[in-house]
């Protein structure tokens, strides 16, 4: 059997270790990015180069490690955001706000802090769900933008941010809507005309309102609350005369009073509307406001390393 003269033998297994300390240094934990010392033009050249090539995950852990082993250099700050972005185009949304809200956080001040607001709230406005699934990423999204419109309001993004909480907003009023109308179905009308008054108070200028007048209308009759439900439909003919909710609400102030007739008694029986699918009810009645995908926002044009 050969044997090994003690030296190469300790050669050998020094070199073992040599190229499994390597190992461990190239690939790392799965799913993070190797740490390889680079200078910061080659990382850089390199993570845009990826970004360019489709790979937008793997893009935003190089731009990371760009700020990881060359945080005070000049393109320490600008990698920030370009991760930022490159998770946003990864559908990597949870890392997308946080890299953009860790350059917010530390550039207040920079010309490209309303960029890094922007990537934040796009990023909960592609996450919202159908109104049939709970809400709160449309309220983040929400916050997001108006945080973004009250300390950016002459960027082009706040622009777009009022376009979208406009879109934010009636999505939300679908959801009340939704509810409402399931607490209708249910018969349980008194909380019903909560959820239709919180969308007349809080939507007001969304495309709900006429509904939410109507179905107020509606639940009120079967509450045998005459004089408010026509108070509803007053505000209701006054804003929206011409709508199709207008002259539903005709028709059940119309069936209510032949049933007063019919029993003979005006001052006090009121019998209860049918519930919400009444022949008559109008067709095609909104319950969502579908969020299409957005166009992509671009990043602004890169500095130049000095």
């Amino acid at each position: 059997m050969l044997k090994l003269d003690r030296p190469l033998f300790l050669l050998a297994a020094g070199a073992a270790t040599v190229l499994s300390l390597s190992a461990c240094s190239t690939f790392g934990k799965k799913g993070e990015t190797a740490y390889v010392a680079r200078d910061v033009n080659t990382l850089y050249a390199a993570a845009k180069r990826t970004m360019d090539q489709g790979d937008y995950e793997r893009a935003a852990k190089l731009f990371d490690e760009v700020e990881r082993q060359h945080p005070y250099s000049v393109w320490a700050r600008r990698a920030q955001l370009m991760s930022a972005f490159n998770y946003y185009l990864a559908q990597k949304y949870n890392d997308a706000i946080s890299s953009a809200r860790r350059f917010a956080t530390i550039h207040p001040g920079n010309s490209e802090a309303p960029y890094a607001q922007y990537l934040i709230s796009m990023s909960y406005y592609q996450q919202i769900e159908d109104v049939t699934r709970e809400q709160s990423t449309s309220d983040s999204a929400k916050q997001a933008f108006s945080e973004l419109i009250r300390r950016y309001p002459d960027t082009r993004y706040a622009a777009d941010a009022r376009l979208k909480l406009d879109l934010i907003n009636d999505h939300l009023a679908g959801k009340e809507m939704e509810v409402g109308r399931f607490y209708q179905r249910s018969g349980n009308w008194l909380a019903s005309t909560y959820r239709f008054r919180a969308v007349i108070d809080g939507y007001q200028t969304t495309s709900h309102t006429p509904e939410a007048l109507a179905r107020l209308v509606e639940s009120d009759l079967a509450l045998g609350l005459v004089e408010e439900a026509r108070e509803a439909a007053a505000v209701l003919g006054n804003n929206y005369a011409e709508d199709k909710w207008y002259n539903y609400s005709l028709y059940l102030l119309s069936k209510e009073a032949q049933n007063r007739r019919r029993v003979g008694n005006s001052s006090s029986a009121v019998t209860a509307v049918q519930p919400v699918q009444s022949q008559r009810e109008p067709q095609g009645s909104a319950t969502s406001f579908p969020v299409r995908p957005q166009p992509k926002p671009k990043p602004e044009p890169e500095p130049k390393p000095q």
